[in-house]
């Protein structure tokens, strides 16, 4: 899809649900806090959970019989791998760490790629020298835009993945930060193996966009349905304070638009997980979870349960 450095919106205009039909059932997951050590009673907890994908968890690339078992298990349950996460700065402003950095999200890459997982993702990175994700003037600027396509290719060209892809979570402070910067970074990356990975609570830095996520989440999958590979659920509420402040909470207690999220979900032709993340424990997952069957239901939203 990203090929001699074209690349154009999707040109999709969203029509309403009852002129579409689901493709597939959606797929919900979410961390699994269970032993791993047996993948197959590790997938069996993640059926009894109603999930249908799962969080690759932490394990070495090199133990290639318990990649196997683990692929295996999962595929038993008929479970999907979402994503294999590496959460770390790689754009670090210390070049030893940087490189550091960039080695161990190229050891997740590979490792997707074994597993079969829709995605390796990470966020681009940060300059800040005070936290691996936080703000600074330069997140946003061409340098950090130009390094951000240097790495990607990097990764990308290390592994040359063939049943998985690499993506950068949008975030509202650090490129990609909007749907138009998520094309412009694809284009000039381009790479096939370069995906989308959708966070909508992410892309809110404004009150506009926190009182107007369905028009939000319709420029999302308008610009970039095509090559989402998986997605995030959490919701935002506003905290009163003298300046902005948002803060992620359970879903059903602030503003994200669920039905509309859930509707351009199962409207892709690709199979794209919702996975719940950030909660403080379990039963905060299973609110989020039961929410999001509740809201589905309601629009006749299919889960494969």
């Amino acid at each position: 899809m990203v090929a001699g450095g074209a690349i154009a919106a999707s040109g999709h205009m969203w029509l309403p649900a009852s002129n579409l039909s689901q493709k597939r059932p959606l797929r919900i997951g979410g961390p699994v806090s269970f032993s791993t050590a047996d993948p197959f009673a590790w997938a069996q907890k993640a059926k009894e959970l109603q999930y249908g994908a799962v969080y690759a968890p932490e394990m070495s690339l090199n133990d290639k019989e318990y990649i196997r078992s683990f692929v295996t298990a999962v595929k038993e349950n008929n479970l999907i791998i979402a994503e294999v996460g590496r959460w770390v700065n790689i754009l670090d402003t210390d070049p030893v760490k940087r490189e550091k950095n960039i080695k161990y999200v190229t050891e997740g890459l590979a490792l997707a790629d074994e597993l079969g997982a829709r995605c390796c993702v990470d966020i681009a990175g940060s300059f800040s020298t005070e936290s691996w994700y936080g703000p600074h003037p330069k997140n946003v600027s061409d340098e950090f835009f130009e390094a951000t396509v240097v790495n990607v290719r990097k990764i990308i060209d290390a592994v040359k993945p063939v049943r998985t892809k690499f993506a950068l979570e949008m975030m509202g402070w650090i490129i990609p930060d909007t749907p138009d910067c998520y094309l412009k970074l694809m284009k000039a990356i381009d790479r096939k193996s370069f995906g989308v990975h959708v966070d909508v609570c992410n892309l809110i830095n404004s009150p506009e966009k926190f009182w107007n996520t369905d028009r939000l989440i319709d420029e999302v999958f308008d610009k970039l349905g095509p090559w989402i590979l998986s997605a995030h659920a959490k919701d935002l509420r506003w905290i009163p304070a003298p300046n902005i402040h948002f803060e992620e909470c359970v879903i059903g207690d602030g503003a994200i638009d669920y039905a509309k999220y859930l509707k351009r979900l199962v409207m892709l032709d690709q199979d794209v997980p919702l996975m719940i993340e950030h909660m403080k424990n379990d039963d905060e997952y299973k609110r989020c979870k039961q929410k999001i069957f509740d809201i589905g239901k309601a629009e006749n939203i299919d889960f494969g349960n």
